[in-house]
C-alpha cells in the first residue's frame, strides 16, 4: 500500500531523530541515550565535550550534506525528466570538487573553499547548459549526454591534480574525494543555502509538478519554463557546492533518494521535496556512523558506505520500475 506524504514525512522525521541519536551516542566511547540530552544542553564534562566538539558537528554536517544532495537530485530529475539525473552524473559536483581541490593545493584558507566550490559548481552548470543548448534548441537528452561527458572531463582533471599534489596532501585529498566528514564544521552559510533554496523550490513546487509532465503542457498552463529552469539550476549548483564543501564527494544520495521517495509516495513536489531532504540527511548520518564504527579505530570514507547501500537499493528500484512499466 502506497504511503501518502504526510505519513511518510512523519516516519522519516522519526528515522532522522533515531539516526541522529545513534550517531551522537556511538563511537570509541559510547554514551547512553539517557545521557545524550544532558550532553547536548551542556558542553561541560567528558560526554559534553565529546558531543559538542566531535560528534554533533559531524552529525549536523552529514545531515546537511545528505539533504542538499537529495534536493539537488530531485531538482535535476524533474528538470531532465530522467530518474538517472544527479549532480555527479551531470558533472556539477566534479566542477565544484576541481575548484575546491585547486584552493586546497594552493594552501589557501578553509574560508575560501566554499566560495571556490560554489564558483566551480556554477561554472560547470553554465558550461553544461551552454553546450547543451546547441543552436538554440534545448534538449534534456542533449543536456544529460553533455553532463556525462563533462563529468568525465572533470574526473580526468581531478586525477591530474592528484598526480601533481604533494605526498602529504594526497591522502587527505583522496579521502575527501571519497566523502569525508571527519573535519566538517557546518556554518551558517550551509544552513542558509539549504533553507533559502528549499523555500524557493517549495514555492515553485506546483510549477515543478507541471514541468515534470512536459514543457509544452507547463507553458500552456502559464509556467515561465525558461525562468524556472534557470532558477532551479542555480539552486542545484548552490546545493552541490555546499554539499561538496561539507563532505567531499558522496555518491548515490542524489540518485537513489528522490527516486525511492517518488516510487513510495508519488511525484507531488510539495511532499517530495521535504521527504527527499529528510531521507537524504538520514541516509548520510546513518552511513557515516557505520563508516566510523564498522572497523574502528580505522574509518571508512562515507562515500564508500553510501555506494554500498545505494547500489543494491537502486538495482531493486530499477527492477521495480521496469516491472511496473511492463505491467
Amino acid at each position: 500500500m502506497t504511503l501518502r506524504y504526510p505519513t511518510l514525512i512523519t516516519v522519516l522525521a522519526a528515522a532522522a531523530t533515531a539516526a541522529t541519536m545513534w550517531s551522537l551516542a556511538t563511537g570509541s566511547i559510547d554514551i547512553a541515550p539517557s545521557e545524550i540530552i544532558g550532553a547536548l544542553t551542556s558542553a561541560e564534562g567528558r560526554h559534553g565535550m565529546i558531543v559538542h566538539e566531535l560528534r554533533l558537528p559531524r552529525t549536523m554536517g552529514g545531515f546537511l550534506a545528505g539533504a542538499l544532495l537529495a534536493l539537488t537530485g530531485t531538482i535535476l530529475q524533474v528538470l531532465l525528466r530522467n530518474p538517472l539525473a544527479d549532480p555527479y552524473v551531470l558533472g556539477i559536483s566534479g566542477g565544484a570538487a576541481v575548484a575546491a581541490l585547486a584552493v586546497i593545493m594552493a594552501g589557501a584558507g578553509a574560508s575560501l573553499v566554499m566560495g571556490a566550490a560554489a564558483g566551480g559548481a556554477a561554472t560547470a552548470t553554465a558550461l553544461v547548459f551552454a553546450l547543451a543548448y546547441g543552436r538554440g534548441v534545448w534538449s534534456s537528452t542533449r543536456l544529460l549526454l553533455t553532463g556525462v561527458v563533462m563529468a568525465s572531463g572533470w574526473g580526468a582533471l581531478i586525477s591530474f591534480m592528484l598526480s601533481m599534489s604533494r605526498d602529504e596532501q594526497l591522502y587527505s585529498m583522496l579521502f575527501w574525494l571519497m566523502g569525508d566528514l571527519s573535519g566538517t564544521r557546518p556554518g551558517a552559510g550551509s544552513v542558509v543555502i539549504l533553507l533559502a533554496g528549499f523555500v524557493i523550490c517549495a514555492l515553485r513546487a506546483r510549477d515543478m509538478n507541471l514541468l515534470a509532465g512536459g514543457e509544452l503542457r507547463a507553458m500552456s498552463l502559464g509556467v515561465a519554463v525558461n525562468r524556472l529552469r534557470v532558477l532551479l539550476f542555480l539552486c542545484a549548483a548552490s546545493f552541490t557546492a555546499a554539499a561538496v564543501v561539507l563532505a567531499g564527494t558522496i555518491g548515490f544520495v542524489g540518485l537513489v533518494v528522490p527516486h525511492a521517495m517518488r516510487l513510495i509516495a508519488g511525484g507531488d513536489h510539495r511532499g517530495l521535496l521535504p521527504a527527499s531532504a529528510l531521507a537524504g540527511g538520514t541516509l548520510v548520518v546513518f552511513a557515516d556512523t557505520v563508516a566510523r564504527t564498522a572497523i574502528a579505530p580505522q574509518q571508512l570514507p562515507v562515500g564508500v558506505v553510501t555506494a554500498m547501500i545505494g547500489v543494491p537499493i537502486f538495482l531493486v528500484l530499477l527492477r521495480k520500475t521496469l516491472s511496473t512499466g511492463m505491467n
